[in-house]
């Protein structure tokens, strides 16, 4: 009887301790779980390298992060949100201390990695939410005239001036404002969430009905709906809108040999001046106008007549009479674009060359990516997701990274791994010192603010240069190391000659493009996101201890370009 009792005895001890060890781990995982959830709250942001990558060489064989042995060649240093990435990794250790933008956040990318691909599965699964059986009417404090709906489904626009998108804010209003601003006299809203500009509509018009998506801003107004445009006629501006109605001075020029031929339409009157001439030209969409006397042209940059030879601006400033019997002419900038170049899609097909546009964060890649999609047509992807750049135009960052149907995918990674994911790559670089300035205003300010003197004066910028001066070395150093099939891009070349430099890159992503694209694309070279203006007083930011730091990096990424067999680095970078 006795050894029963010991053996059922033995038995509820082990049960004891086995629930006890059971519920000890069900509540640590839920400690975990709920840390982890947590995290998602906070502020997004890059990691950037650690503190020990103080030499090209640590930077060449660490990537750009010491944070375990599993991250060693999967680094995450962007400033954006990552999206797409097929295998999740685990949690890594706690975040750095220091400024936000330089904690790690993996973890915490990762949950909004699902929470967003799942969010634009539904949406797009789902659509915009249209109107239901209501008739769509016009919005309520609109002040323009509502034209009709209009049909937007083919391979060029109907409207094909200024473009931006707005998911959760757009309203009528808020696309009427941005249309006045350059000049445009019709915007178009289109699936609730886009917004188009132009100064023609087409003859034909669709059901009135087929406008039937409500507003994301804007609740019970149209805008448009699937390839369907809602058109208004601006009349005028919003209260405390800017206006950009004005013509800006591109030179003086010699006139081309067949003036019929060059300048497509034309306006004669006496006593024209620029105000006349930009407003008629912009009516009709035209980018130039040009003034020689009393007669009035519009035109686009053409081969013919592509302004790169201004001649001595006193060669036109004769009376009148003179002028019309000279050889010269002024030439404006009308406040439209040239829509030449801006309509863009997708790929048709999915591409068989997986190319990525790489560089280091503040060297230009969205500004490439502008000159990109207006040179070939195709939208351009992204490793990340940034709503900033989607509203502006870049309908590409939506896209999943790996869908294959952009031309090329943005990235600023430099892990091996991430790096022999992609075919070919264009490789953007630029002078250290100035895109160490410009993300670090990006990071404190905005695409398009500039950082204020509290930010510079901190030890956030001298944190700032420590840990990312080796990263722009080390992005280098890795895409030459592991890249399968380079072009070597420095920004300020593409500054410099951006017509042959596009060329060359076009030709790289193995599209053809005409002469007069290139040209519309060199006339509509600024895009949406250039920095305006310079700051009131501009010291200098480097300490002679960060200028010893990044002149050592200049030297060692010149040094492996010449023995990658590239030219080594534009003279202004180069220490002397």
């Amino acid at each position: 009887m006795a050894k029963p009792f010991f053996r059922l005895q033995k038995f509820l001890r082990r049960t004891q301790f086995l629930l006890f060890f059971l519920t000890a781990a069900y509540l640590m995982t839920g400690s975990l779980l709920l840390l982890q959830r947590a995290r998602v709250g906070l502020p997004q942001g890059p990691r950037a390298p650690g503190p020990l990558q103080t030499l090209p060489v640590a930077a060449v064989a660490l990537g750009v992060g010491l944070l375990d042995s599993r991250a060693l060649h999967d680094p995450r240093v962007s400033p954006e949100l990552l999206l797409g990435v097929d295998m999740l990794r685990s949690p890594l250790t706690q975040p750095r201390p220091g400024p936000r933008w330089l904690r790690s956040r993996n973890s915490e990318l990762r949950q909004l990695r699902r929470r967003h691909w799942f969010h634009h599965f539904m949406s797009d699964s789902q659509g915009p939410p249209a109107l239901g059986l209501e008739a769509p009417r016009p919005a309520i404090h609109s002040r323009g005239t509502y034209i009709g709906c209009f049909s937007d489904d083919g391979h060029e626009r109907t409207l094909k001036g200024a473009v931006f998108y707005d998911l959760r804010k757009m309203t009528v209003s808020h696309c009427q404002d941005a249309c006045a601003e350059r000049s445009y006299v019709y915007a178009g809203l289109e699936a609730g969430v886009e917004c188009y500009c132009g100064n023609r509509l087409p003859a034909m018009s669709v059901r009135l009905e087929e406008c039937n998506h409500e507003c994301k801003g804007e609740k019970g107004s149209v805008c448009g709906g699937v390839d369907r445009l809602s058109v208004y006629r601006v009349d005028e501006l919003q209260p405390g809108s800017r206006k950009r109605r004005t013509a800006t001075y591109r030179g003086c020029f010699r006139l081309p040999e067949n003036i019929t031929h060059a300048f497509p339409s034309s306006l004669i009157q006496a006593n024209v001046t620029v105000e006349t001439c930009s407003g008629f030209c912009s009516q009709k969409e035209f980018p130039l106008a040009i003034i020689r006397g009393w007669e009035c042209y519009c035109a686009y940059p053409t081969p013919q007549f592509n302004l790169h030879d201004a001649m001595d601006s006193s060669l036109c400033g004769q009376d009148p009479e003179a002028q019309r019997l000279a050889e010269y002419c002024e030439v404006y900038q009308t406040p439209v674009q040239d829509t030449r170049c801006t309509d863009r899609r997708f790929l048709p097909n999915k591409s068989k060359v997986f190319v990525a546009l790489s560089s280091f964060p503040g060297a230009g890649n969205t500004w490439a990516r502008h000159l990109i999609e207006h040179a070939t047509g195709f939208y351009t992807g992204s490793y990340y997701f940034d709503g900033i750049l989607y509203n502006k135009g870049f309908k590409g960052e939506k896209d999943h990274w790996r869908s294959r149907r952009t031309i090329c995918v943005k990235t600023h990674e430099s892990g091996r791994r991430e790096i022999e994911m992609f075919d070919s790559a264009i490789l953007l670089i630029r002078n250290p010192y100035r895109s160490l300035v410009a993300e670090f205003n990006r990071k404190c300010a905005g695409h398009l603010g500039y950082a204020a003197d509290r930010n510079w004066k901190s030890k956030e910028w001298p944190e700032f240069v420590n840990s990312y001066a080796s990263w722009w070395s080390s992005h280098v150093l890795d895409w030459l190391k592991y890249g399968k099939r380079l072009l070597v891009v420095h920004y300020e070349e593409l500054r410099r000659s951006l017509v042959p430099t596009l060329r060359e890159m076009v030709a790289f992503l193995n599209v053809s493009v005409s002469e007069e694209r290139l040209l519309c694309v060199e006339n509509n070279k600024e895009g949406s996101f250039r920095r305006r203006g310079r700051r009131s007083h501009d010291p200098e930011p480097f300490t002679p201890e960060m200028k010893d730091l990044i002149d050592g990096y200049i030297r060692t990424v010149d040094r492996a370009l010449r023995d990658h067999n590239w030219t080594g680095l534009p003279r202004e970078y180069v220490p002397r």
